[in-house]
């Protein structure tokens, strides 16, 4: 099956990855598909703190390997290293990306392209007992309850995106747009395309594929 195997962007041999999962394992050498989906889940929601404002597009940088090098991480980030280690363990796995809006923490973001729609987001689809199911692993623990949003869980058997409502349950925290589809690789020239459609201020900048983007510099 395709969405097992390795790739240029999943290279889940590498040492990096390899020392991951053990991380993630060393409660438990029994674990089934499902009790380590969930585990990964939590852990790589967990240790890379989100930060939506570096992103690379470099080629280079989008292995997760090279990923797992940094301290915190985007959702697109947080993606690639969950598909990596689910792959590793046999359980298939695959990007995907969406238009969202109502994202967390990103104001300032927000000001300087003067929208709150956010693209593209990673999500990830993973196939457990029988379907496919969807996990979200870009919100850590600690930023949830710092933004007064309860923390996103994942069951393994039911699809897990974005918390709809903040912790009043009164204010609308997400929404779903546009789903643009899964991809076994990391599309990156097509994510760029998507970001210069989305936000005129990169074209402006001449911004290209190549460079690393920081997005409090623009």
């Amino acid at each position: 099956m395709t969405y097992l195997e390795e790739n240029y962007n999943f290279d889940y041999s590498s040492q990096n990855i390899q020392n991951i999962i053990k991380k993630i394992s060393e409660d438990s050498s029994k674990d089934t598909s499902l009790d380590f989906a969930i585990k990964a889940y939590y852990y790589i929601r967990d240790a890379w703190p989100y930060n939506p404002y570096r992103i690379s597009l470099k080629p280079n940088d989008w292995r997760a390997s090279k990923i797992s090098t940094h301290t915190t991480g985007h959702c697109l980030d947080k993606a690639v290293l969950l598909i990596s280690v689910l792959r590793a363990k046999n359980i298939p796995a695959r990007l995907g990306l969406a238009k969202v809006k109502n994202h967390i923490a990103v104001d300032d973001i927000i000001e300087k392209f003067g929208n709150d729609v956010l693209v593209p987001h990673g999500y990830v689809e993973l196939y457990l007992n029988g379907k496919w199911v969807k996990a979200t692993p870009a919100f850590n623990k600690s930023l949830c309850e710092k933004m007064n949003v309860a923390p996103l869980d994942f069951d393994g058997t039911t699809d897990s995106l974005f918390q709809a409502y903040d912790s009043s349950g009164t204010s609308v925290f997400m929404e779903y747009l546009e789903d643009y589809g899964t991809f076994d690789h990391v599309p990156l020239t097509y994510m760029f395309d998507l970001m210069k459609d989305t936000y005129p201020p990169l074209r402006e900048n001449k911004i290209e594929i190549g460079m690393v983007l920081n997005l409090k510099d623009l």
